[in-house]
């Protein structure tokens, strides 16, 4: 192999791998300098002039003239007779600079130098993946089916990268055939046998939060924050959002015209129910949302301990539950709290606190709502100083409160 057959082998390596020019020149470069340290333990007195785009390749050898017979390293030194072969007028201490032919190392180092020019443009190509790889981490891509083994998929990217989606990070009803697109998120990227690893998913709750961002403008634009997202994938997922433009209702964003924004997303993920619910930290509040359409009657919050009890009517314990238990699960996910549901005995002939909307201020309802007492007996059940504590009102506005809800039930008595 001469100097243009190696540039030309070189190049076919370029095209394939699309490496830059600078890096060419670099790992060529490179390669014939690991080759001549091998010959003669030194590349240091080499100058190597590539240039692929010429097909250029040229190495000289510097050495320095001694006294004939005085020679200790053939590869730096060279006798004062031999030197005024290449130029008559040479004297001893002048350096002699030769061009070398790549032939000339021997069919050895011209094997050992191809091998190293591939293993380090496949370093180089794997480099460059596992960056790429890296920055999407967190980001939804668009793959292709390329492989469907037992336990897991081989998708390929739009620049032939093959990726893995492992059964366990697929949706349960996700069905693929081969060169079916698929929309996935990079979770994570690791080596596996010198080669760049990336697993993708579709179950993680950031999958969920992504779709949100790519469907929903006021989500990518930053107007609206998805807080937090809870998900049974494939099942239901219950999504908290939080909008920074009061003029905008960031549930009614989300979901859109008659479901318009919303429908996309659950078909993305097999039919999955997907409850958006209005952020608020406010604890009692955002608990009571969290396990909507469930009506609670009253609540008791142990914020250190991070538990909630949740009292309801007996009708209203199978909603708060859920099927298969999943509203509760998704709340606790959703809100961070371990709930338990108890059936509201007390209460079992309870008014809600907006049937007294006539007598009571809507904005003193609220402020019993976010406290998590929505109905008469929930209040009831507390001590006015406590209630006056609580709501941060006046005791005899409490007072008031207390004797229109205790009028109700002497009334009912009495009938």
């Amino acid at each position: 192999m001469d100097n243009e057959a190696l540039i030309d082998s070189f190049s076919d390596f370029k095209y394939e791998k699309n490496i830059d020019r600078v890096s060419l020149m670099a790992i060529l470069e490179e390669s014939i300098r690991c080759v001549l340290r091998k010959k003669y333990d030194s590349s240091k007195n080499y100058d190597i002039i590539v240039n692929p785009d010429q097909g250029d390749l040229e190495i000289w050898r510097n050495r320095t003239v001694v006294k004939d017979g005085t020679v200790k390293n053939i590869n730096k030194e060279i006798e004062l007779s031999h030197a005024r072969k290449i130029e008559i007028d040479f004297e001893i201490g002048e350096e002699v600079t030769e061009k070398v032919e790549f032939k000339s190392l021997g069919r050895r180092a011209i094997l050992a130098l191809r091998q190293n020019l591939l293993s380090k443009i496949n370093e180089y190509d794997n480099t460059n993946t596992y960056k790429k790889f890296k920055k999407k981490i967190g980001e939804i891509i668009n793959v292709e089916v390329y492989h469907i083994l037992p336990k897991q998929i081989i998708m390929r990217d739009e620049e032939k990268n093959e990726m893995v989606l492992p059964k366990k990070e697929q949706i349960p009803n996700d069905f693929f055939h081969k060169g079916d697109p698929v929309r996935v998120l990079v979770k994570k990227v690791s080596w596996r046998d010198s080669k760049p690893f990336a697993i993708l998913t579709r179950k993680d709750e950031d999958f969920l939060e992504e779709l949100f961002k790519l469907e929903i403008p006021e989500v990518s634009e930053g107007v609206i924050t998805v807080k937090k997202v809870a998900r049974i994938p494939g099942e239901k997922a219950k999504v908290a959002v939080e909008s920074y433009d009061d003029r905008i209702d960031p549930v009614g964003a989300c979901v859109g015209m008659k479901g318009s924004r919303i429908h996309p997303i659950v078909r993305e993920l097999k039919n999955e129910n997907i409850d958006v619910i209005n952020y608020t930290s406010n604890t009692q509040l955002y608990i009571t949302r969290a396990l909507n359409p469930a009506k609670i009657s009253m609540m008791e919050v142990n914020k250190e301990k991070k538990y909630v009890n949740v009292y309801v009517k007996l009708e209203e314990i199978s909603k708060a539950i859920g099927k298969r238990g999943q509203n509760i699960k998704l709340a606790s996910q959703l809100t961070g709290y371990k709930i338990h549901i108890f059936r509201d005995y007390p209460y079992e002939d309870d008014v809600e606190l907006t049937e007294f909307s006539d007598e009571i201020e809507p904005k003193i309802i609220e402020k019993f709502h976010h406290l998590g007492l929505n109905t008469a007996k929930s209040i009831l059940n507390y001590k006015k100083k406590d209630l006056s504590k609580r709501t941060n009102l006046e005791e005899k506005i409490i007072t008031k409160i207390v004797t229109i809800l205790k009028k109700e039930f002497e009334e009912e008595l009495n009938t």
